[in-house]
């Protein structure tokens, strides 16, 4: 069976198909039940009348010439008829019935009841012996009569149900269409929003079965909101950040093409070279922004945390080279966490470009990691500057940068940070450094089994 596309229609082919097929099954245990009975009846009839033939059968055999005119004024009347054999010859019998019995006397049949065919019609035959010896007492009945009678009973009782189907029907229609009401209104209500309006739909009196759609349907548009607005952060932090990077890259290369000096050309072409290279960190630094702010799916896997530290010291190794500063490395191995080793080793590097782009030439960074059977730590310190206890608080605001630092940056690094930190469920604790005087910062994470 195809269903419409409707769910109203569908709800109407389902409902009223069900209603039709157990009023079927209802009539069809209600038509037998009542053959059952009405046979019953009528065979009990049948009996009766055996019975009633049995006390006058002496005085019947003694009066009657063989044959009684039953003709009465009843439609059923020519439907019944009875017969009183004796040592094989009729004695009595009524004007409809034949002239042999109406059970053959082929083989021995005692008493009780039996169907045949008299004449091209069904009977229904009730045979009992008489109280003389060799006498036997039929009456019968045309199963037609049965069946009329049946079917007048069944009119009187299934016709007024089939009267009531189109009532049915019409009041299932307007039940069914007050149900679905709610998801038309909820229909007309989102077709009616423009594209920017990703408020909350709110409907009163909705049904308990909508209340589930109607908060998955808020949560998705708060979702795509929350998408919406980093799209924007992100445009507004790129068109921020990028043009200083981007102006002085042209500024330099203006002085380089302009100047006859190779000294000052060269030295022109190195401050566009360090242009280009902030400008990639930031490219490098938003994206990453982009995609935590995106709520892209993670790769949690099990890493060791040590090796992935010391890969990343190892990459910027030459920038604290160039510095002549002393960058040191002490990792328990292995020191295994769960996490995503992508955002992992850009929490590392963040740490550790910081720790080297804000610390004075000659200063020491020292990067750590321990274990024991429920958390590991990563712990990165310098012997730089530090910072101040007021400026703590701010750290993670986006372009949030220390005052009177003369190192290029974007304070995106922060943000990144702490990011990180809250999709591994870990903490980040700063201070200044015991051991070195700078800063320290403590990231604490999860352990994972070995």
């Amino acid at each position: 069976m195809i269903l419409p596309r409707s769910l109203q229609g569908r709800l109407l082919v389902l409902v009223i198909g069900g209603v039709i097929g157990v009023w079927l099954i209802t009539a069809l245990f209600i038509w037998r039940d009542a053959r059952r009975e009405l046979d019953e009846l009528l065979d009990s009839h049948l009996a009766q009348a055996a019975a009633l033939l049995i006390v006058q059968q002496t005085q019947s055999m003694d009066d009657d010439d063989g044959e009684v005119d039953t003709r009465v004024p009843h439609p059923y009347a020519p439907k019944v008829a009875f017969q009183i054999f004796h040592e094989g010859q009729a004695v009595v019998r009524s004007a409809n019935a034949p002239a042999e019995p109406m059970i053959s006397a082929n083989g021995e049949f005692g008493q009780g009841f039996a169907t045949v065919q008299i004449n091209g019609d069904a009977w229904r035959v009730f045979s009992v012996p008489g109280t003389r010896k060799e006498t036997r007492i039929y009456v019968g009945e045309r199963i037609d009569s049965r069946t009329a009678i049946l079917l007048a009973v069944l009119r009187g009782t299934l016709w007024p149900m089939a009267a009531a189907l189109p009532l049915l029907g019409f009041a299932t229609w307007w039940a069914v269409r007050q149900g679905v009401t709610p998801l038309k209104k909820l229909g007309r209500s989102i077709a009616r929003r423009g594209p920017d309006d990703l408020a909350p739909v709110v409907m009163t009196k909705t049904p308990a079965e909508m209340s589930p759609v109607l908060d998955a349907l808020n949560q998705l548009f708060e979702r795509i909101q929350t998408v919406r607005d980093a799209e924007r952060r992100f445009t507004d932090d790129a068109a921020h950040e990028l043009r200083t990077p981007i102006a002085a890259i042209r500024s330099q290369a203006q002085v380089a093409l302009a100047e006859t000096d190779d000294r000052l050309r060269q030295h022109a072409l190195r401050a566009t070279l360090e242009g280009c290279d902030r400008a990639t960190r930031l490219v490098n630094q938003l994206l990453v922004l982009s995609r935590l702010d995106s709520g892209a799916t993670l790769e949690f896997t099990k890493l060791d945390l040590s090796a992935l530290a010391q890969r990343v010291a190892a990459e910027l190794a030459p920038t604290a080279i160039a510095k002549r500063q002393s960058l040191e490395f002490d990792g328990e191995r292995p020191c295994h966490v769960t996490g995503d080793e992508t955002l992992l080793a850009a929490l590392v590097r963040n740490l550790v470009d910081n720790a080297i782009r804000y610390s004075p030439p000659g200063a020491s960074v020292l990067i750590k990691t321990a274990i024991d059977d429920t958390k590991a730590l990563l712990i990165v310190e310098d012997s730089g500057p530090g910072l101040a206890d007021a400026d703590r608080p701010r750290l993670g605001e986006r372009f949030f940068r220390v005052r009177g630092t003369t190192e290029s940056g974007s304070g995106l690094g922060w943000s990144i940070v702490q990011r990180i930190v809250a999709l591994h469920a870990a903490t980040v604790n700063v201070r200044r450094s015991k051991r070195l005087g700078g800063l320290e910062v403590e990231v604490t994470l999860h352990a994972g089994n070995a």
